[in-house]
């Protein structure tokens, strides 16, 4: 053991020697088994740590091989080792140690059970077969009579083949296995071994047993063909998997009708895979499904299959007939199905129609299952002959007799498209021919007109075939349709006839209006509010003509401009008024002047103050600036001051009506650039010439307190912190004493090290001691001092070891110190009295 004070380690303490209290020795492990009979158990245990006390005795317990948890004191003594005799052959026994010294016993080991050996068992008995299943078999024995109650039987059942060899073995305590994973129809043998602690049996007998066969699968891919009126011919294919029997009986199963309300009933039964139905009912649907038995079991059905007979082609229809008017286009006829008696499910109608001129072909004009139809697209007053057939699935029937029917007279025809002339822009022509009706004179013409399909609009009504269109655009797509109306109703539309109407002037211009900014800041000129006005509009309609260019109307002066909808006019007088208007011009001409637009210049933006720097530090400047003689400014003047970066690019650092800004976080001893600019309602002034401040060099910083530490004889030691150069620039330190009688400091030191030594200080006297830190900038030659550290009290006491040694040296009794005024008058004195001495002397000898 040592003391360490302000990094000063004393020297060490003597030795000391303890000892510590013994305990119970750890619990041993447990014992293990060395040599074991059918009445006997010879077991041994290692010693555990005896924690500082010697092993006396150890105590084995152990259960007496009854199996409950209560443990007897078989053996007690210093011996490792213990022979247990009378025991039960085939038994097992549970065994402890533990281990005892002076101070106390341990605990109990963990657990351990041994068995002794038993009797070789007889011959194992063969297995008995319990059930048998496709792929398993479960197997049942008997325990041996010979081995005890306690013993631990296990059982090895062994498996035979096809291929003669065991394999397979089973183990376990059960009376009973399930053997899986088996053939189906395949014959397995099996024998059994008992085994119990060191003893085998020989094999038992071998069992012979063989698996069941399994049902087999549905048959595969039904089909049916040769499908007539009264049966049809169902074939098949064997299932993929027979079930392991190769003898396979096919069910063949027949339902009609609703496959829920029908029953079924077996058709066929027997090995061939293809059956002939016959006598069934004709246009009727049957259900099939087919299994298949053999000795493991019939097998699941296979999916239902749907067959219909067919059905005889249908009777004759009755002639059809009319239902309601006839129309001038149209007419709805009706009929009969074929006469009763005959099958009519799913029969469809087919109604052919013939004009009564010679040489034309009869045409279908409806095929469907109803028994009515409206036939449309006829001509008015026109003869047609009619007549109608059946047809189901097994073909068409014969047709009925011909009926021949007229339509009415109806509306006109279509007319011949109308005729345009385009006179104007603005206007246009539409003429027409007169449509002669069949047999009814038209009573008006409907002509309509419009831009597009979707915008026509009737615009005439009456019997001239004539009309005249105004108030069109120019440029611009119409189209038009005419139709003609009798007492029977209106005809359909003729052709739409397309126009175009020919170019024009631009419109007026709207929107013409004064912004505040450009609207195309890509222009390198600068822009002035107070000598530039910027000007947009909206484009107006070219008339299908595209516009050139733009003429700005400023008093006398015409200002052209390219087809873009805004302008700069430069070379303006400040805060003055001026009236503008504008027009747009094609090819085909300018267009009328907008309305007269007022607007008004700006005055001139004010001049930038002068910039000065009221105040410099090393790691701040502020700046200070003043009103424009200039520039008349009013309280909502702002001021944006601007410094130049890194990138050489100015950024904003101020933005403010105040006159002055400090910058705060600057680097020591460097340049910085500036500019200021003055806004105003008249807008945003120049900017001014660039400034350069520089920063100041900053002091050391202020030292903390020093150290002293007393040496030998009456001298200190005295050291305080470094300080790293600043920016390259070196530091020095200086050391400044105050004690005695001393009013003021008194430098003792400076230089560049950080500690100094004093020595010829007097003892039992109050000293005090600071330092500072000196930059000795390398650029200027400058010296840069820092403030006074915290100064630092020490006395100088004399230690008792010091008192001795001058005691023995100077022979003289404590007292007071003599000063240097009483000791140079001692010297003094002395050699006065050698002088007077010596003077003496020779007068003696003269």
């Amino acid at each position: 053991m040592y003391v360490l004070c302000n990094s000063v380690k004393g020297p060490s303490s003597d030795a000391r020697a303890f000892t510590t209290h013994s305990a119970p020795p750890d619990t041993p492990l447990p014992p293990r088994l060395s040599h074991r009979t059918k009445s006997s158990l010879t077991l041994q245990w290692k010693p555990p740590a005896d924690n500082g006390s010697k092993i006396t005795n150890y105590v084995l317990e152990w259960d007496e091989g009854k199996k409950n948890s209560i443990f007897r004191e078989y053996y007690v003594g210093h011996q490792r080792h213990c022979k247990v005799m009378r025991l039960c052959p085939a038994v097992g026994y549970t065994f402890r140690v533990a281990a005892l010294n002076d101070i106390g016993t341990s605990g109990f080991s963990t657990e351990v059970v041994f068995n002794t050996t038993g009797s070789l068992p007889q011959t194992s008995l063969p297995p008995r077969l319990a059930q048998a299943g496709p792929s398993w078999v479960r197997l049942e024995w008997t325990r041996p009579n010979s081995c005890s109650i306690e013993e631990v039987v296990t059982y090895t059942l062994e498996m035979q083949d096809e291929t003669k060899v065991l394999n397979s073995p089973l183990l376990g305590l059960e009376l009973n296995r399930k053997v899986e994973t088996l053939k189906r129809n395949t014959q397995y043998k099996f024998r059994l071994i008992t085994c119990s602690g060191e003893w085998r049996s020989a094999p038992s007998s071998l069992l012979v047993c063989k698996t069941t066969s399994d049902r087999p699968g549905p048959p595969v891919n039904p089909a049916v063909n040769a499908v007539t009126y009264h049966g049809f011919c169902v074939t098949w294919e064997p299932p993929q998997d027979d079930g392991g029997s190769g003898d396979l009986t096919y069910v063949l199963e027949i339902s009609e009708g609703n496959l829920e309300e029908s029953q079924w009933m077996t058709l066929y039964r027997g090995p061939e895979r293809k059956h002939l139905c016959e006598d069934l009912k004709p246009a009727t649907s049957y259900f099939l499904r087919l299994s298949c038995v053999n000795v493991g079991g019939q097998s699941l059905c296979s999916d239902d299959l749907t067959v219909r007979t067919r059905i005889p082609p249908p009777g004759r229809c009755q002639p059809p007939s009319i239902v309601g008017d006839v129309k001038h286009k149209e007419m709805t006829l009706q009929w009969d199905g074929p006469l009763c008696g005959e099958e009519s499910e799913n029969v469809e109608f087919s109604l052919e129609m013939c004009a009564m001129e010679e040489g034309l072909e009869p045409m279908e004009v409806y095929c469907g299952s109803k028994t009515e139809c409206t036939v449309g697209n006829l001509l008015p007053g026109t003869t047609y002959r009619f007549q109608v057939c059946a047809a189901n699935s097994a073909g068409y029937g014969p047709y009925s007799e011909s009926v021949e029917i007229s339509t009415a007279a109806g509306p006109p025809g279509q007319c011949s498209p109308p005729a345009i002339n385009v006179t104007s822009h603005t206007c246009a022509d539409v003429t027409w021919e007169n449509k002669v009706s069949s047999g009814i004179d038209i009573s008006e013409y409907r002509l309509d007109w419009g831009c597009d399909l979707d915008s026509l609009e009737l615009v005439y009504s009456g019997t001239e075939t004539c009309f005249q269109i105004f108030n069109l655009e120019a440029s611009t797509d119409y189209c038009c349709r005419l139709q003609a109306v009798n007492q029977a109703g209106a005809g359909p539309y003729s052709d739409l006839v397309t126009c175009r109407t020919p170019a024009a002037a631009p419109d007026v211009v709207s929107g013409f209006r004064h912004v505040d900014h450009p609207l195309n800041p890509t222009e390198n000129e600068p822009f002035s509010h107070s000598t530039c006005l910027a000007l947009t509009w909206d484009e107006p309609h070219c008339n299908g003509a595209e516009i050139t260019s733009y003429s700005i109307s400023m008093g006398d002066r015409i200002i052209t401009t390219r087809s873009v909808t805004g302008h700069i006019i430069r070379d303006l007088l400040p805060d003055s008024e001026y009236s503008l208007q504008i027009r747009a011009e094609n090819e085909m001409g300018p267009g009328p002047f907008s309305q007269t637009l007022t607007v008004r210049t700006r005055p001139l933006p004010p001049s930038p103050p002068r910039l000065e720097c009221a105040a410099v530090g090393p790691q701040s400047l502020k700046l200070r600036w003043g009103f424009s003689s200039r520039s008349q400014l009013t309280d909502d003047t702002t001021y944006i001051l601007q410094m130049e970066d890194r990138n050489q690019r100015f950024v904003l650092v101020y933005r403010g009506p105040s006159h002055t800004f400090k910058l705060q976080r600057l680097s020591e001893s460097s340049r910085y650039r500036f500019r200021i600019q003055t806004v105003s309602e008249a807008g945003e002034g120049p900017f001014s010439e660039t400034y350069t401040f520089s920063t100041t060099k900053s002091l050391p910083q202020t030292l903390k307190a020093p150290r002293v530490v007393q040496l030998e004889g009456n001298a200190c030691e005295v050291t305080w912190e470094s300080i790293p150069p600043m920016r390259g620039d070196r530091i020095s330190y200086v050391l400044q004493v105050l004690g005695g009688r001393d009013s003021d400091y008194k430098q003792v030191y400076k230089g560049d090290e950080t500690s100094f030594q004093l020595s010829g200080l007097q003892w039992n006297t109050d000293y005090r001691v600071r330092v500072f830190a000196c930059r000795r900038c390398v650029d200027t030659l400058q010296e840069l001092c820092g403030s006074f550290s915290p100064s630092a009290h020490f006395n100088l006491r004399r230690s008792d070891a010091t008192l001795a040694v001058e005691a023995d040296i100077t022979r003289v009794p404590i007292g007071k110190t003599l000063s240097d005024e009483q000791f140079a008058g001692l010297i003094v004195f002395g050699v006065a009295s050698l002088s007077v001495l010596m003077a003496f002397l020779l007068q003696l000898l003269i």
